[in-house]
């Protein structure tokens, strides 16, 4: 519902703006103009009352909201309360501290175009001039510090307000002193200095968030930097500002709202790309938990049967030699009895580690339950009958064998899967059956 809502009242802004941004470079009256006025006798200079309207046309005129036939400024006004409504939404959302800073510093500038747009003569016009330009530069600052609190800092200090003194006392007091141009030029110069900062700030910022709004924003306010320095060096030279400069600051001004949302979308993006990696890693540790035995770490019985249909089915159907290797410790029962659990759980994981160490990283080691353990080899059954030698002598060789219990020791017994087998259960049973004669020919 928020992107929805983002995208309807980023639509409403453009036609907005857009409207603002064709009245100021042509010059159009736009109250009349949206009032039913015809635009001849608009240039003319002909007076609304006296012309000659068509019913339709007056009645349309008389029930035409006071909103829609705004000034290019007030409209602004309203623009920028719509993007600051829009991001606060996204806030309300996301809660980044940048977006707030840029909330409040589109509504300054909303309170900014609409000092400008009051009407109003003498020392209170340049007093309001004065505050026009002062709620713009706090609106610029505003847009520094969310630079920079995008990249990681906040570097809100109490001395910006004290630095702020200064500005209020010269934007209020200096216009009546000195007339228009002691507000209009510094105000467009130091918004365009600290708008140019705002702009390296943000540019520089991509290169860690590779962030293509954080890239829009930044260059849209450094191209408003630029035309406001424009614009100060058109009024010092006597100029009045150009119309057609006033037009550009509207349409990158839309652009930079773009931008902002834009840098909100992909934010939540890499939230949502982190999000998931930390939830493949835990759902990758929570299987890693379900499929091993705790005690010694091997593959346990539940992933024996997550693993067993497959392998048929690759025996099936490449027709790969398999076979069971059944292995169970010696005289275990009597080591539990006799040095209780704990050394039994010792030897267990000793014998896990051992087999571990001597077993092909190919062939699956599962604890089968108990002292038993059962490895899935991928070889016929002459071989897998070898590797049992194997690894028995092995572990009666081992120097660690030494420093357990008397008498601990493998027994193991092997059978090998045929093709059209379908049900492992009677295999392993086989298996385990040889296991046992083979302990009973050690006893004996």
């Amino acid at each position: 519902m928020v992107h929805r809502g983002s995208v309807i009242g980023t639509g409403a802004v453009v036609a907005v703006l857009a409207w603002q941004a064709i009245a100021t470079y042509a010059g159009i009256d736009v109250a009349p103009a949206l009032a039913g006025v015809p635009a001849s006798q608009v240039s003319t200079g002909q007076p609304a009352e006296t012309a000659t309207e068509p019913p339709a046309a007056a009645a349309s005129s008389a029930t035409m909201p006071a909103w829609w036939s705004a000034s290019p400024p007030r409209l602004a006004s309203y623009a920028s309360l719509v993007i600051a409504a829009l991001l606060l939404l996204l806030y309300a959302s996301r809660r980044y501290l940048y977006v707030l800073q840029w909330v409040c510093s589109w509504l300054l500038r909303a309170a900014g175009t609409f000092v400008a747009s009051l009407s109003a003569s003498g020392a209170l016009a340049l007093a309001l001039l004065g505050l026009t330009h002062l709620l713009n530069v706090a609106a610029a600052l505003l847009l520094v510090m969310s630079a920079d609190t995008y990249r990681g800092g906040v570097s809100i200090n109490r001395k910006w307000a004290w630095g702020l003194l200064p500005l209020v006392i010269w934007f209020i007091l200096a216009p009546i002193g000195f007339g228009r141009q002691a507000a209009d030029v510094p105000g467009y110069l130091i918004s365009a200095s600290i708008l140019a900062t705002a702009a390296v700030v943000y540019i520089v910022g991509v290169r860690r968030a590779h962030s293509l709004g954080a890239l829009l924003v930044g260059a849209t306010l450094a191209l408003l930097a630029a035309s406001h320095a424009l614009i100060a060096f058109s009024i010092a030279t006597g100029d009045s500002g150009s119309p057609a400069l006033q037009s550009v600051n509207a349409f990158l001004l839309l652009f930079a709202a773009l931008g902002m949302h834009l840098m909100v979308f992909e934010e939540m993006t890499v939230e949502l790309r982190v999000t998931n990696r930390r939830l493949e890693k835990a759902r990758a540790w929570l299987h890693e938990k379900v499929i091993t035995d705790p005690l010694t770490t091997c593959y346990n019985r539940r992933f024996f049967d997550e693993v067993i249909g497959r392998e048929l089915q690759r025996h099936e159907r490449h027709h790969t030699p398999l076979s069971l290797l059944f292995l169970d410790v010696d005289h275990f029962k009597a080591v539990n009895d006799t040095f209780g659990h704990e050394t039994g759980d010792l030897v267990l994981r000793y014998v896990a580690t051992f087999l571990k160490q001597n077993v092909r990283e190919a062939d699956y080691l599962f604890r089968w339950g108990g002292d038993e353990f059962l490895v899935l080899m991928s070889c016929h059954l002459d071989q897998a009958v070898q590797k049992g030698v194997e690894l028995k002598a092995a572990f009666s060789a081992s120097p660690e064998t030494a420093k357990l219990p008397a008498g601990v020791g493998l027994s193991f017994g092997c059978t090998e899967v045929p093709d059209s087998a379908d049900d492992i259960m009677p295999l392993i049973r086989e298996a385990d059956q040889r296991m046992y004669e083979d302990k009973m020919a050690a006893r004996a």
